[in-house]
């Protein structure tokens, strides 16, 4: 979710809402409240209801397919919505007052009512209104919804074939883009274009609650794309920039600056929300990628980061309801995203929209899918590796002082599924090593995780802004809501204590179940060495200390890996653990240091809660690398060094260390080879 950077106090203000709303562009709402009832039952067939609708409407079948596939890959998600209040295999919405009230959304927004109206949030109704029935019958039973969405695109196809249905199967392209509920012709043509490519290609899958539905590959499909103007859709969006933006061709992606502006004119250094640099070049590499959750809607978060004295940005940010993508700030300059410089100044920060802290079920398939097809772009375009110690979600980026460790953000939350999202990457999270390997990686297969889960707080950033936003309701509960991490125990038993990071819980009490209480869940796709093994259960070493997880043959929640781990060097006791990778003070110059005060700036120190002690291992990123830190002082680059990278000897190790990731020198570590 948006943050601002540690920098000099900035102005305050009243948020200014953009007047011209997105509307059907979509909002992500949180599923914060009760789920409605009637999922399937233990017989139905899903692939008998997607023929029988298609048949009872018209649409050929393998269009209902491909647009519900495309939509949720024909999930039923057992009756619960998604984070923008969608519901069954064709993503039906239903945005309730009830739904904008838990998310903080205030009815003095101006957004409130108008997003209460929206076409694109109320599908579920106009469905039912079509099937001659109520709303909560097509959000709460699987074949009237898939009925519903079939109708749907039926009425769609008739409104701009003068009341006839089309007579071939690329007929219905137009009909497939407007089911998008985009209100822009390239990025509803995105999600044609996702359907078409579905039915060419076919797929087969079976769900997560047991289902298979198979969708045979169609030949010869040559749609008019041009029919999408056929839907009158109109551009309500900010004006775009006129540079091109960094982003796959298939994305259609838009640029909308970010703010880059000088707020006190007696002041250079008094600028927001981004440092100008020239990434990758020189020593500043790109090595991560950084994904967070709005916990706003995309409108309000382009209108934040337009905002220069929110002094935060991200380099991208990605709409729920099409999965469009826009381009805020240039990726060779340093979005003020994570709080952490260290790994801020080497990652390009992707904001996605949605709501972590009501624990939505499922995150938007689109949104999955353009960031998806996003970060396979930007890896392959700076060679960052596919993994979870490189593609990382805010939580896992450790505070980057004593008081920010425990501060610090934790989206995208136990509804980000990071095993789906691994899959589209093309780098699943799979066993790479032969049973017993002494590393794992956490993978508890998401759908069949069940959690339950409670959060209250403000709404995290806007504490100190007025109106809109206020303060949730508490608590905040998600029972057994599938998750992407698994809990952490003091001892082999359900009974036992959670562990709890000593910064989180200085009294000495033990963990919680509460979303923000990161300390005591291992989340999918990271890699940890095994400390111990009992018969269903694994332990492993987790923040200088062992944690034991539920694992057994039936129901296991790692794989095995092969992996290169640290261990202290022999005769150390301990060796420190750091959260910044600041290079030593010899590497900032005389005058420089002389200019910042006569101390050199950003020292690095040991975090004083965390150590490894003797016998313990972790999991090494990489090879080690060198120290450094960028410094952009004045708003025009002119002061000493500015805009310049300081490069220090020490080197250091990124390690997985607990939920999340920190260095540790390298002079006070043995590297162990993988195998």
């Amino acid at each position: 979710m948006p943050r601002r950077p540690h920098r000099p106090a900035r102005h305050t203000r009243a948020l200014t809402l953009a007047a011209a709303l997105a509307l059907l562009g979509g909002l992500t709402s949180a599923a914060g409240g009760a789920a409605t009832a009637g999922a399937a039952g233990p017989q139905s067939d899903r692939q008998a209801e997607f023929t029988a609708a298609a048949r009872e409407f018209g649409v050929p079948l393998p269009v209902l397919e491909a647009v519900s596939y495309e939509e949720t890959r024909w999930e039923a998600h057992s009756g619960l919505p998604n984070a923008e209040a969608g519901y069954g295999p064709m993503n039906l919405t239903d945005l309730t007052a009830a739904t904008l009230d838990g998310d903080g959304l205030s009815t003095q927004s101006p957004r409130y009512a108008d997003l209460l109206t929206a076409p694109a949030e109320h599908t579920a109704a106009a469905a039912a209104a079509l099937l001659g029935t109520d709303t909560a019958a097509v959000t709460g039973d699987e074949a009237q919804n898939i009925r519903g969405g079939a109708a749907l695109l039926a009425s769609y196809a008739r409104g701009y074939g003068h009341g006839r249905l089309p007579r071939t199967t690329d007929g219905w392209y137009a009909a497939a883009a407007r089911y998008s509920r985009s209100t822009e012709d390239t990025v509803a043509q995105v999600f044609a274009d996702g359907v078409w490519s579905t039915m060419a290609a076919g797929a087969s899958r079976t769900t997560d609650d047991g289902r298979l539905v198979t969708l045979a590959p169609v030949r010869h499909l040559h749609p008019d794309r041009g029919d999408v103007r056929k839907l009158g859709l109109t551009e309500v969006t900010p004006p775009r920039s006129s540079t091109p933006a960094e982003c796959p061709e298939s994305l259609h992606c838009d640029v909308i600056p970010g703010a880059y502006t000088l707020l006190d004119p007696a002041d250079p250094a008094d600028y927001g929300s981004h440092d100008l640099a020239d990434r990758p070049n020189g020593d500043l590499d790109i090595r991560y990628i950084t994904l967070h959750s709005t916990d706003e809607t995309y409108d309000g978060t382009l209108d934040l980061f337009r905002d220069p004295t929110y002094a935060a940005g991200a380099h991208y940010v990605v709409r729920s309801g099409d999965g469009h993508v826009t381009q805020m700030i240039p990726t060779k300059d340093i979005a003020w995203d994570s709080a952490n410089r260290s790994f801020y100044q080497h990652s390009v920060a992707i904001e996605q929209e949605a709501w972590a802290t009501h624990g939505a079920t499922w995150f938007s398939e689109p949104l999955y899918r353009s960031t998806a097809s996003l970060v396979r772009y930007l890896a392959a375009k700076y060679d960052i590796p596919l993994d979870r110690a490189h593609i990382l979600g805010h939580d896992n980026i450790p505070g980057g002082s004593e008081a920010g460790v425990a501060t610090q953000h934790w989206d995208p939350g136990p509804g980000w599924d990071w095993e789906h999202f691994f899959d589209l990457l093309g780098a699943p999270v799979r066993a790479t090593a032969p049973a017993g390997s002494d590393t794992v990686a956490i993978r508890p297969g998401y759908a069949h995780n069940l959690q339950s889960t409670t959060y209250c707080d403000d709404v995290q950033g806007y504490k100190q802004f007025p109106g809109p936003y206020r303060s949730f309701d508490c608590p905040v509960a998600a029972p057994d809501r599938p998750a992407s991490f698994v809990p952490l125990h003091t001892a082999p038993s359900t009974g036992a204590p959670l562990v709890a990071d000593p910064y989180l819980h200085p009294d000495g009490s033990a963990g919680t179940t509460a979303m923000n209480d990161w300390g005591d869940k291992a989340p999918a796709g990271e890699r940890y060495v095994v400390a111990d093994r009992v018969p269903g259960w694994t332990a492993i070493w987790w923040g200088g200390t062992e944690a034991w997880l539920q694992d057994s043959a039936a129901h296991p929640s790692t794989v095995p890996v092969s992996a290169a781990r640290i261990v202290p060097k022999p005769g150390r006791a301990s060796v420190p653990v750091y959260t910044t990778a600041y290079p030593e003070a010899s590497a900032y110059p005389a005058d420089f240091v002389a200019f910042e005060g006569g101390t050199a700036p950003r020292p690095q120190l040991p975090r004083a809660k965390y150590t490894i002690p003797a016998g313990q291992s972790y999991v090494a990123a990489g090879p080690a690398v060198r120290t450094d830190s960028y410094f952009a002082l004045y708003y025009d680059g002119s002061a000493p060094y500015d805009r310049h990278d300081f490069l220090g000897q020490t080197k250091v190790y990124e390690i997985v260390y607990n939920h999340r990731v920190a260095f540790v020198n390298a002079a006070d570590v043995d590297l162990v080879p993988a195998g």
